[in-house]
């Protein structure tokens, strides 16, 4: 802008000693007309205005100025500014960017996730002397350094903690440690989401197989314990029988078997007329018979 308000200018001079010289009235126009845009050129290049959410950094000789913010700003000519948005972006680690990550015990699963940044405007020059552009920032900082964390991660955990048991607590973690290493860069890591984690051809048969062997090792547990179970069952319940004979043999002297002869001989007769053997005699037990029998 500022090269076409000096060739403005110089073709208003050169039209006005044109015009001067052959007394030609449009000529005279034609010079002022070109005057005139030649200086609102000149004041245009030294006007820059910075959008909302944005962060302009100014450069100027290879001289890197203070962060300009939203609104209109007076500059040199020659001074170039490159801006910077301060919206949040999104980092898609996922598709042909997601991260291959490997386990403690070196089985391999493929993390997925989004990482959101923004830039921190007052660290707008940090970051242009580090990337120079908005892309590059997430290119060359946000990008290599959030898979290098990730991998770092997920290598500290075993292989069932990172796709299932700790998912949480890994999210946690990267997140901690991807904001402490950007925050010094200028760059606000609001969020970091992990979104899924899946595990390898490979590992995935190896998951299977465990699977199926805790399911065996389960059943054959409890069928031990069932089996343990019911023989405590029966043992109990044998030692209860052989107590309460115990208890009945004792309990059974000739006084009592005499008394339950006479209570038996008594209930018999009272209903018909009974002949009996007499209660205690002889080495054998009693003998009632039933007179109306016959």
């Amino acid at each position: 802008m500022f090269v076409l308000s000096i060739l403005l200018v110089i073709a208003a001079v050169v039209m006005f000693f044109v015009a001067r010289g052959g007394e030609n009235r449009g000529l005279k126009i034609g010079a002022g007309a070109a005057l005139t845009a030649g200086l609102f050129a000149g004041i245009a290049s030294m006007v820059y205005v910075v959008s909302a959410y944005e962060v302009g950094v100014p450069v100027a000789f290879g001289k890197v100025g203070t962060p300009m913010t939203s609104g209109m700003h007076v500059k040199s000519p020659f001074t170039n500014v490159t801006t910077f948005s301060t919206r949040p972006v999104d980092l898609n680690l996922s598709d042909k960017d997601v991260v291959e990550v490997r386990s403690v015990q070196g089985g391999v699963m493929y993390a997925e996730l989004t990482v959101k940044w923004a830039v921190t405007p007052s660290k707008a020059v940090e970051l242009y002397k580090l990337a120079g552009s908005e892309d590059a920032i997430q290119q060359r900082l946000v990008y290599p350094d959030s898979r290098e964390i990730v991998r770092n991660v997920f290598a500290r955990y075993t292989s069932e903690q990172g796709y299932a048991s700790d998912r949480e607590k890994i999210n946690t973690e990267i997140g901690r440690l991807i904001k402490e290493r950007l925050a010094p860069r200028g760059i606000d890591v609001t969020t970091v989401n992990l979104r899924n984690v899946k595990p390898s051809d490979r590992l995935q048969d190896q998951i299977d197989r465990k699977i199926q062997q805790q399911q065996a090792t389960e059943r054959a547990t409890e069928a031990a314990r069932t089996a343990t179970a019911e023989a405590e069952r029966r043992r109990i319940e044998a030692e209860g029988i052989a107590r309460a004979n115990k208890i009945l043999s004792n309990s059974l002297t000739d006084k009592v078997l005499l008394n339950q002869c006479i209570d038996a001989y008594k209930e018999a007769a009272a209903k018909n007329p009974v002949y009996a053997v007499p209660c205690g005699g002889g080495s054998g037990n009693p003998l009632i018979v039933d007179g109306s029998k016959r």
